[in-house]
């Protein structure tokens, strides 16, 4: 079965606790204005397997503190999603899944991923680009955080709180196409800032965020 893959970053320290493979999937059919992945946004065909992917994640899995899943939208590819989360709870030790989706906590209860316990906590529902931005790992404050498992209660019921000061970061990522890729959950207006900062100094900035 193929799976429409944007990209896979090793370490990602802004998406859930501790030091974490993210792993983006390609094509969103919600698309909230004001996303921060409008990249991720276009349907394709899938272009790698599940098998595929996990294998590119061996050497990392004994390492990782969790696994982060966002896009794009997880649940649009739903049977590669099961697969995947299937082949992660398949690793010889424990490791915490967080998943995003636009979709709300509601509609997405009849999954198998949800039956089967794949996954230990959710981010449910859309971004909305004028609400506040002041709770931990939302990017909007009608996001809301599910812990579905125990090790999900254990990993992440402290994170529902108001966002700290010491949080408000991105991960910055390196491509071998010389790409810089931003991780995390900007602040409204970051990166407006960025593009900024980087013209004062001489260089250009191209983002995916969507007006």
């Amino acid at each position: 079965m193929k799976l429409a893959l944007s990209r896979i970053h090793y370490p990602i320290s802004t998406l859930g606790p501790g030091e974490r493979i993210g792993i983006w999937f390609q094509g969103c059919s919600i698309q909230c204005i004001g996303c921060i992945s409008g990249d991720t946004w276009k349907t394709r065909q899938g272009d790698t397997t599940v098998s595929e992917i996990v294998q590119s994640l061996t050497s990392w899995l004994d390492d990782c503190d969790g696994v982060t899943i966002s896009g794009g939208e997880p649940f649009d590819q739903p049977e590669q999603l099961l697969q995947l989360l299937l082949a992660l709870r398949a690793h010889n030790r424990p490791i915490n899944v967080l998943v995003y989706s636009g979709y709300s906590y509601e509609q997405l209860q009849q999954h198998k991923h949800f039956k089967l316990k794949l996954i230990d906590a959710l981010i449910s529902d859309p971004y909305l680009k004028d609400a506040d931005q002041t709770k931990a790992l939302r990017g909007s404050d009608n996001q809301r955080l599910h812990c579905l498992t125990e090790l999900g209660q254990r990993t992440f019921t402290e994170y529902e709180r108001p966002l700290l000061d010491s949080e408000k970061s991105l991960d910055i990522m390196f491509d071998t196409n010389a790409t810089v890729w931003l991780a995390g959950i900007p602040r409204r207006g970051d990166m407006q800032k960025l593009a900024t900062l980087l013209r004062a100094d001489g260089h250009r900035l191209h983002t995916s965020e969507v007006p």
